[in-house]
């Protein structure tokens, strides 16, 4: 993990590349379940916010080991939650293509 900025910056980039392309499918694809679509969107938000409390307040910022080893972890939720949203609003396309 480089810094903490970084990582604020990285969870603000993929979780606003979910919402872009949440809007992107509601826009230009009407046959798409617009609410599910906005679902997936609202629950990126909320994510969002989960992972940014997250960074600012570490469990264990004395010890350098435990402070490393929460990053990493988020670090991981944040791509694998980035990733499930993808899915998900890749299933939600593929039902109307």
């Amino acid at each position: 993990m480089a810094s903490v900025r970084i990582l604020k910056k990285d969870i603000d980039l993929l979780m606003s590349m979910v919402l872009n392309d949440c809007f992107y499918a509601v826009e230009y694809n009407p046959k798409v379940d617009s609410q599910a679509v906005m679902n997936i969107a609202g629950e990126a938000i909320e994510k969002h916010r989960e992972f940014r409390n997250r960074v600012n307040h570490p469990d264990g910022k004395d010890d350098p080991k435990l402070a490393r080893k929460y990053y990493n972890d988020l670090s991981k939720d944040v791509l694998e939650t980035t990733n499930q949203f993808f899915e998900r609003l890749s299933e939600e396309v593929k039902k109307v293509a």
